[in-house]
């Protein structure tokens, strides 16, 4: 986990020490969660891009997040919720089928994500660019992800199931978005905003365990 030898002299300094980390097996969803997703479960669309089903819902904090993974959960009874930040970098990087990219399933962005040179200023969606080697789509770019973890710098020593700091004032965010330039795309990239915030380019993706 970390920035390997492939984000090459793209990586930042918050992206190391690279570390090994261990994971309980959990399911991930291949998508991000969709507009049409989170309007049958919250009866309300907050998307700048709204009315396009499939294309990822935007425009929520992760308190929104929060707040739908109760609901979802309510409805299904089941246990979903956001990934931890080392959930989601193994899922991007393709897990133990992983070719070592740079972002999520290519070397290629073009081929795999939406991003400031492609996507025409707007989200797009779901799974139409190429997936990644889990069958994963679009872990590099159109929308941001939230993650569970509060924000906090890297350690050094070897982890299992690691969950982040155990308090903060900012959560993680991975994967890039649709108006954002190809380095923070990038697999180990990171980023962190107030858990009360929501722009038209965060969204997010649900874990199962």
């Amino acid at each position: 986990m970390g920035a390997t030898s492939e984000q090459g002299s793209d990586a930042n300094d918050n992206e190391k020490p690279v570390h090994s980390v261990t994971l309980s097996d959990y399911y991930i969803g291949e998508t991000e969660v969709t507009q049409e997703l989170w309007q049958a479960v919250m009866g309300s669309n907050p998307s700048y891009f709204s009315g396009y089903p499939q294309r990822p819902v935007e425009y929520v904090s992760w308190n929104d997040c929060q707040e739908f993974i109760t609901k979802l959960n309510e409805l299904t009874g089941k246990n979903f919720r956001l990934p931890t930040e080392a959930e989601w970098e193994y899922a991007a990087r393709g897990g133990n089928k992983s070719q070592r990219y740079k972002y999520s399933g290519s070397n290629t962005i073009g081929n795999v994500a939406w991003y400031d040179d492609n996507s025409g200023s707007e989200t797009h969606d779901v799974k139409t660019k190429q997936a990644n080697e889990l069958g994963i789509y679009d872990m590099s770019g159109n929308v941001w992800e939230w993650c569970q973890d509060w924000y906090g710098d890297y350690s050094s020593g070897s982890q299992t199931n690691p969950t982040g700091p155990s308090s903060g004032s900012v959560r993680v965010l991975r994967g890039g978005g649709w108006n954002y330039f190809a380095t923070y795309c990038r697999v180990s990239y990171r980023l962190n905003c107030f858990p009360d915030l929501g722009f038209h380019y965060f969204g997010f993706r649900l874990i199962l365990q």
